[in-house]
């Protein structure tokens, strides 16, 4: 093996990126197929760990497995716009703003429904008629838009 060459388990370690994600993202394309030893131990070399760091810091950042090949392309591509990728990282930017209003709507009507509980010993409770509601009512709206 060459010294540059690293195991899986090494690679794992050097990257933050799991043995089992590694795998999968080599089935998946966004890291073309390791080196084998004559044993079948993948291999990893300097290259290869650049890329699960992109892949790493572009799964933190929330975008998905077929967004981040588009970014890898675009990434290998010397000669490419940058005006591609801004326009992912915008859409990125748009689809977590949604996402964090639908947490933000469901925290509010979770409040909601913790305030009108009374926690007591009694059965009624509003959480678990909400839960149970074959229609339940829409988020509750922002205090703003009261």
């Amino acid at each position: 093996m060459s010294a540059d060459l690293v195991t899986i388990g090494e690679a794992a370690r050097r990257t933050g990126v799991s043995a089992k994600m590694i795998r999968w993202y080599e089935a998946r394309g966004l890291l073309p197929p390791a080196a084998r030893t004559e044993a079948g131990y993948r291999h990893y070399g300097p290259a290869d760990l650049h890329t699960l760091r992109f892949v790493r810091r572009a799964r933190d950042l929330g975008f998905g497995v077929e967004t981040i090949a588009d970014l890898l392309a675009l990434w290998r591509d010397r000669a490419r716009p940058s005006a591609g990728v801004k326009a992912i990282a915008q859409a990125q930017i748009a689809d977590l703003r949604r996402r964090i209003d639908a947490l933000e709507a469901m925290a509010r009507t979770l409040e909601h429904l913790a305030d009108a509980c009374c926690g007591d010993a009694r059965p009624d409770c509003p959480i678990l008629d909400d839960l149970a509601a074959d229609d339940p009512p829409r988020a509750v709206p922002r205090r703003r838009d009261l």
